[in-house]
């Protein structure tokens, strides 16, 4: 249709030139100069016409194309001419039409699938492999990190040399782990990279995952599953042996007072009350021990928490009266505070006060042979969380062991059995909080209790 068209025109056209060209040689002849020089300008100005009328439809192919070119698919083509452009007119707009769909599909193919990327709470980044330029980052990867934005890995050189490092060195299909201080507290990273090429570029795609959460619910189940064995252990062990110091004492009780009625009876006095007071220290320390295997086996048998409102400040009181008398002995300032009276805490309160006394007690043994020794327990609101710190200026934790000391039996001081942070730690993870530590050698240490709200 569109051929038989351009041929028409172009036929029309060309009869016209002819019959221009028939008048002007008309007048040539008769010597009539104006009328012959009208005529030429005239045929000039025709096929002028008839050059542009059979090249518009290629300026018009050309025009459609600098549009796809540059993805301009908002052009528009007049349909509503008579010429021989009407139906390519109507062919340019549905292939616009068309690209304009298909782009529309992908935008929002691509928005729908960063919307997802930006909901996971793991953290992904597209990273060219040779400039280590970032292409693309989700939100998770800069909250995971503390960052507001990230340009080049390059940038974190500073901040996180580790993390740097691995992400760096790292080969494509590998996952290795990183342990960074983050602004959450010491964490673990799983770093995970996979390579893909795009627009003829290498391009690299790491995931990054906060995995402390996961180590520490498998640190917490071992330490269930090791509990419930110490404690049947124990109790095995231990019940008898207080059942026999019992009965020996009644026994040398009744002897003592047998032999002291009938004195032609030889008796060892001083030996039989060294007995007895041995026994006696015996069967203290087998209900001491009883007493504290009973409470770690409820404790771990326990799956739901005697849950009440706590005010921060009636728990610190509670806290003060207990502790201030042994601190002051051995002239510990002791200070307790909070940022406003009505802070409040949902949980279980003899738990949460263990938790205290343990931390208070590692604090003072922290501080005992400092100058000017301070323990300091504070209550406030952070980020939206309540957050409980014990500060004191003893003599910190070494580095080398910073990572170790929630774990259940480890202990670097002779006297101390290991259970502390660890339970500790276990009480936090109950009220689906989190316990970390700050410390620095010969300045002092911060254990801060975070509750989610």
């Amino acid at each position: 249709m569109i051929s038989k068209r351009l041929e028409f025109g172009l036929f029309v056209r060309f009869i016209l030139l002819l019959g221009m060209m028939y008048i002007t040689l008309e007048y040539l002849t008769q010597y009539t100069w104006l009328q012959v020089t009208s005529g030429i300008l005239i045929m000039l100005a025709q096929v002028w016409e008839m050059a542009r009328y059979v090249t518009r439809s290629n300026n018009e192919l050309a025009k459609f194309l600098e549009a796809v070119k540059h993805r301009d698919f908002s052009q528009r083509f007049n349909e509503n001419t008579n010429s021989s452009l009407q139906q390519l007119h109507h062919t340019f707009n549905l292939i616009n039409n068309t690209f304009k769909q298909l782009h529309i599909e992908r935008e929002a193919q691509f928005q729908y699938m960063q919307t997802i990327l930006q909901l996971v709470d793991t953290g992904i980044l597209a990273v060219d492999r040779e400039t280590g330029e970032v292409e693309w980052v989700n939100d998770a990867f800069k909250k995971i990190l503390g960052i507001p934005y990230l340009k080049s890995i390059n940038s974190l050189e500073n901040r996180y040399p580790a993390l740097h490092e691995s992400l760096r060195s790292i080969k494509p299909g590998e996952s290795i782990q990183v342990k960074l201080r983050l602004p959450a507290g010491q964490s673990q990273l799983l770093v995970s990279a996979t390579p893909f090429t795009m627009q003829h570029r290498n391009l690299q795609l790491i995931v990054l995952k906060n995995v402390s959460a996961t180590v520490d619910a498998t640190e917490t189940e071992a330490w269930q599953k090791l509990l419930r064995v110490m404690t049947h252990e124990i109790m095995n062990s231990v019940a008898p042996i207080a059942s026999l110091a019992d009965t020996l004492g009644k026994h040398l009780h009744n002897e003592r007072e047998r032999y002291t009625s009938d004195p032609e009876t030889p008796l060892d006095v001083e030996l039989l009350e060294d007995t007895e007071e041995g026994i006696g220290i015996i069967k203290k320390r087998s209900e001491g021990l009883l007493r504290f295997t009973q409470f770690y086996r409820n404790l771990n048998k326990q799956q739901q928490l005697n849950l009440t409102t706590i005010y921060v400040q009636e728990l610190f009181k509670s806290i003060d009266a207990l502790m201030r008398p042994r601190l002051e002995e051995q002239s510990i300032e002791f200070i307790c505070k909070t940022a406003s009276p009505e802070l409040t805490i949902n949980g279980d309160v003899n738990l949460l006060e263990q938790v205290l006394i343990n931390l208070i007690t590692n604090a003072e043994r922290a501080v005992k042979d400092r100058p000017n020794p301070q323990i300091i327990l504070t209550g406030q609101q952070k980020d939206g969380k309540l957050t409980i710190e014990l500060y004191d200026n003893g003599s910190g934790i070494p580095e080398e062991i910073l990572e170790s000391i929630f774990i259940p039996f480890f202990t670097s001081h002779k006297d101390g059995s290991g259970i502390g942070l660890s339970l500790s730690k276990h009480i936090m993870h109950l009220h689906k909080g989190s316990i970390q530590v700050e410390s620095q050698e010969d300045v002092g240490t911060t254990f801060i209790l975070t509750f989610s709200s």
